[in-house]
């Protein structure tokens, strides 16, 4: 950021006493120039004298131009040079700043760090923050600040030697005057700009409802998001429900659920900023002014046996076509599914193709009959899958099909790992899992088995030599 100094201030003045004297100084000058030339003009070597004089005239009037510029846009006594960064007007400094002392120059690599401190609400507040950091040679890539009514949090990006330590950074900060400081490392997306990283949450929450959550989620950093439904599967209220405006209170926001209930936002190791809470109400607000929407593409598999399947993205809309699944399902199957009776079919299945609570993938014949469902469930910082499949088209990859692209869906989310809970007599989730070519932890309490896959790092996914897909758009 450079300071820009507007063009009346920066013109230099005009004195008409100059003009005057270069005026009668010229006058004479062409006056005695005038008498020399008529007294030498008559001697032998006169026009060789004039020639002389015309030079040293030409060289006196290029050295007098050259100085006069030179002078003329020299800086002002007392400029530094280099940059400057325009202090926000509850951070100006009447008062010179003085400079800190540098530390030695980084030597080798770097590393970017986010850091956030509160400060007064006071003038140079902001400046002796800058000094400190100049002071351990630490680099201002982004600011941002958040007023409060106590004072200010102000968000830097930072670039630092990577030898400087984060207790360092931390002690320094506090010195100039900072609180409450957090710091954590930052990687090369967080270079993005702040307006231009919201927009594109934005645009992903138009384009898809179930965006929602992890727009979110990278918009407030490390927090933990739960959706509450009004209405408990069982049919009971559960009391959750949300003002219109929202609530803020200080590590907890709550939001109203434009599907019903209250999305419950929780980060306890940092306060959210009312600059934070508008953003994230204003996402909310951009999800209920559009409605229901999924992504509208579809993939077309061919089964080894030749029958063709299509995949989709599927939700709320497919409340009857997945019912009418459940009521095809085997009793066996349906207790594999979801480990016991499902008292209420229509309500939990409504909570399962919710946008609000993950992803959900469907698997339809020629004819259009749901043969398969298959969901990616946020569960707070956590992820799971689950899968049903119909008994009449089971062992046919359907479900490894379906595990395959939730999986790939968690990844591109950033999800470190996802699990899944299943019983331990049931081989084809457990076969399922292991096809993944993933790292698996295993868990088995009273006969119930939890398999998380580590997803860091994980290969790339290969299409099996039988599936043949074809995309189309509807």
């Amino acid at each position: 950021m450079t300071d820009v100094t507007s063009s009346k201030s920066a013109r230099r003045p005009h004195h008409w006493r100059h003009d005057l004297i270069e005026l009668a100084a010229l006058f004479t000058a062409v006056v005695v120039a005038d008498t020399i030339a008529k007294t030498i003009a008559k001697g032998p070597d006169g026009p060789y004298l004039l020639v002389f004089s015309a030079i040293a005239l030409i060289a006196t009037a290029t050295f007098h131009t050259w100085w006069a510029r030179r002078h003329s846009h020299a800086p002002p006594a007392g400029h530094t040079g280099g940059r400057s960064t325009p202090v926000p007007p509850h951070h100006t400094s009447p008062q010179p700043v003085p400079a800190a002392t540098p530390g030695p120059r980084p030597a080798g690599e770097t590393v970017l760090w986010r850091m956030r401190t509160t400060v007064d609400d006071t003038p140079g507040s902001l400046a002796a923050l800058c000094g400190a950091l100049a002071g351990l040679r630490v680099d201002i890539l982004t600011l941002q600040t958040h007023p409060l009514t106590d004072g200010t949090v102000d968000e830097f990006l930072l670039r630092a030697p990577a030898g400087l330590p984060a207790g360092d950074l931390a002690r320094e900060i506090a010195a100039a005057g900072g609180r409450d400081t957090w710091t954590e490392r930052a990687d090369a997306h967080d270079l993005v700009d702040t307006p231009t990283r919201v927009l594109g949450l934005a645009t992903r929450t138009a384009l898809d409802a179930a965006e929602l959550p992890l727009a979110l989620r990278r918009l407030l950093g490390r927090c933990t998001l739960h959706s509450v439904p009004a209405v408990s599967l069982t049919g009971r209220p559960t009391g959750e429900q949300a003002p219109v405006e929202g609530v803020l209170e200080e590590t907890v926001m709550k939001l109203r659920d434009p599907s019903g209930g209250t999305l419950l936002i929780e980060r306890p190791h940092l306060p959210f900023t009312p600059t934070e809470f508008a953003r994230a109400r204003a996402l909310v607000e951009l999800d209920a002014r559009l409605g229901p929407r999924v992504p509208r593409s579809s993939d077309v598999l061919t089964l080894p046996e030749g029958n063709e399947i299509t995949v989709r993205r599927a939700d709320q809309r497919d409340l009857r076509a997945a019912r009418a699944l459940h009521d095809r399902c085997s009793p066996r199957t349906l207790a594999l599914r979801y480990h016991g009776p499902v008292g209420d079919a229509d309500r939990y299945l409504d909570h399962l193709l919710s946008p609000r609570f993950g992803r959900t993938l469907a698997v339809q014949t020629a004819s259009g009959r749901l043969v398969a469902l298959g969901h990616l469930l946020w569960d707070g910082d956590e992820t799971e899958v689950a899968l049903l499949v119909e008994d009449d088209w089971q062992r046919r990859g359907i479900g490894s099909e379906l595990l395959g692209r939730l999986v790939a869906m968690a990844e591109e989310t950033g999800c470190a790992s996802v699990y899944a809970v299943t019983q331990a007599s049931n081989t084809g989730m457990v076969a399922a899992m292991r096809a993944l070519n993933l790292p698996l932890d295993y868990q088995i309490e009273e006969g119930t088995l939890v398999i998380t896959a580590r997803l860091a790092g994980a290969p790339p996914r290969t299409e099996r030599p039988h599936e043949q897909a074809r995309q189309s758009e509807h």
